[in-house]
């Protein structure tokens, strides 16, 4: 069945919130703007954030709130239709998730989809039984009628992804079968009058190739949405609200020379000039020539105040012997801490401290009490700042996911190199060197590294792949070179194709590629004599190694 994942509630954190209107208008607010949206109760399902993705792909905007929100709190969001997510449970379970059974009384259109469609059926006279097949991966979706909303303008047969073991066994009353897969005869139902949907498949990954047309009708032609959720919209309203949080105050930015608080530093410093700071910390484990670019790009051509902290051997030595992924990652974002706090004391007072945290850091980190979906990882710039630092957080990426951010910052008027800059993770190369960490592995990896980034652009892959970047591992074998034979580590190839980093396939590079990149590092990196490529998809694995 289905695994896990996280949902948040409306994702503002203290600087962005939503501000309900009057009921019956249908819409919600956004930087205190009306605004229609999209309401979706997480019941931990993976893919919770992939359906948000795909309503804002509509132009829609789109919020996760956990399963068991009161409905006066749902009602005063305004929504103009409720989805269901999937998730791994059994509605028959003792400790199931479940909604406030408000939700269905709202007047709103619902999609059920998966866990969801069970949670409708559930709670309007159904019944939902443990199935004597479990029904996972591709299908056949037969509709049965062409009338039914979500399906207009499809053909009859749809290829669709499942991924359940429990079945709808009996209709709630009123209910109409509208669409039928080889093991289920209910796998999609309507009730056509009060405008409720339930699916048991998932029309938000892209095994679903039509699903995205299937979201697209729910939102527009059934909820009746529009399109008005643009980047352009996005900019003067955050500039606008950050103006208004910020006032006359000082706002300070760890910036990292990644796409995210490169593109937060720029939407800030347009709102408030030289209000802002921003101060980037060097860790010892950055890519190669990273602390030259960034003085260079934000402190001379971009004309923002820079701070430099260069700690690179206190993390260093703090990493020493360190092997556990997890255990880096809590120690990198304590010396981090450390040290951001100290350059902040010296960088002057500031009410605010600025982040780039985008949504899928948000779902990611923070698990829910109650909620089936666990943490999957923790991220160094989401919570953990200490009760000393008197800031008040502003995170203006906060709702957005990473093809939204490199969208804000083409509007931003950010050079491509910045905006579609392959993702980086915040405890940077540490996660990439697997193992424990030593000055001479960082600086291999670093070196196959920039080969890697060097031979992508130079065969025009680097911007139509999501990330492309090697991995060191702590796997040494035997090998020939210069008629000698060696005992040297092993470098991994991960390139992988994604829309929003929630789901990932690896990337069919050609093989005249890979042998030039195997080639060049082998040839020109110290220690390493072997390279390999990770043919693995996400899920089942990450696309970062640790």
């Amino acid at each position: 069945m289905e695994g896990g994942g996280v949902g948040t509630g409306p994702f503002f954190g203290a600087s962005f919130l939503l501000f309900p209107m009057g009921e019956g208008t249908g819409t919600g607010w956004l930087f205190g703007r009306p605004m229609e949206q999209i309401v979706i109760l997480d019941f931990g399902s993976q893919y919770t954030q992939v359906i948000a993705r795909r309503i804002r792909e509509c132009n829609v905007y789109s919020t996760i709130v956990r399963f068991d929100t009161p409905v006066a709190e749902i009602a005063a969001m305004q929504p103009r239709g409720l989805i269901l997510s999937g998730g791994p449970s059994s509605v028959y379970a003792e400790d199931a998730p479940l909604p406030d059974k408000g939700i269905f009384k709202m007047g709103i259109p619902v999609l059920g989809i998966c866990y969801g469609v069970q949670v409708l059926a559930h709670f309007l006279g159904g019944k939902v039984e443990k199935g004597s097949k479990r029904e996972y991966g591709k299908g056949t979706l037969t509709v049965n009628d062409a009338q039914c909303g979500l399906f207009k303008g499809l053909p009859k047969q749809l290829q669709v992804w499942n991924s359940h073991g429990d079945k709808l066994t009996r209709l709630p009353k009123d209910f109409v079968v509208v669409g039928t897969t080889e093991n289920s005869d209910y796998a999609a139902i309507e009730h056509g009058p009060k405008r409720f949907f339930g699916i048991q498949f998932h029309p938000e990954v892209v095994h679903t190739p039509r699903g995205r047309e299937i979201v697209g009708n729910f939102v527009h032609g059934i909820c009746g949405c529009g399109r008005g959720w643009t980047m352009r919209n996005y900019v003067e309203q955050a500039t606008e609200e950050i103006r208004r949080q910020v006032g006359s105050e000082r706002v300070i930015l760890g910036l990292s020379g990644g796409v995210d608080s490169s593109v937060a530093a720029a939407l800030i410093h347009r709102a408030v000039g030289d209000q802002l700071t921003c101060i980037f910390v060097n860790n010892g484990l950055l890519r190669a020539r990273e602390a030259e670019v960034v003085q260079e790009v934000f402190g001379r051509n971009f004309k923002i105040q820079l701070q430099y902290e260069d700690a690179s051997e206190l993390f260093l030595r703090k990493l020493k012997g360190v092997t556990d992924p997890e255990r880096k990652r809590k120690v990198i974002g304590k010396v981090f801490i450390d040290v951001f706090q100290e350059a902040t004391r010296r960088a002057g007072k500031a009410k605010f401290l600025a982040q780039g945290t985008l949504y899928p850091d948000v779902i990611e980190s923070v698990p829910i009490a109650g909620n089936p979906a666990a943490m999957i990882k923790s991220h160094h710039n989401v919570g953990g700042l200490p009760k000393s630092m008197k800031f008040e957080l502003l995170e203006p990426l906060r709702c957005l996911f990473k093809d939204e951010v490199r969208q804000l910052g083409t509007e931003l008027g950010l050079p491509k190199e910045i905006v579609q800059r392959q993702p980086f993770p915040g405890p940077g190369l540490a996660v990439r060197c697997l193992g424990d960490l030593t000055p001479a592995k960082l600086e291999s990896l670093r070196q196959a590294d920039a080969i890697v980034v060097e031979e992508m652009k130079a065969a025009d892959w680097y911007y139509r792949t999501w990330q492309t970047f090697a991995v060191l591992l702590p796997v040494r074998s035997v090998g020939v070179q210069g008629d000698e034979r060696t005992y040297d580590f092993t470098i991994a190839l991960r390139a992988v194709e994604s829309q929003d980093g929630m789901t990932a396939d690896w990337v069919k590079l050609p093989y005249e590629l890979l042998e030039k990149i195997s080639t060049r590092i082998t040839n020109e990196v110290q220690g390493i004599n072997r390279v390999v490529l990770d043919i693995t998809s996400k899920p089942p694995g990450t696309i970062e190694w640790e």
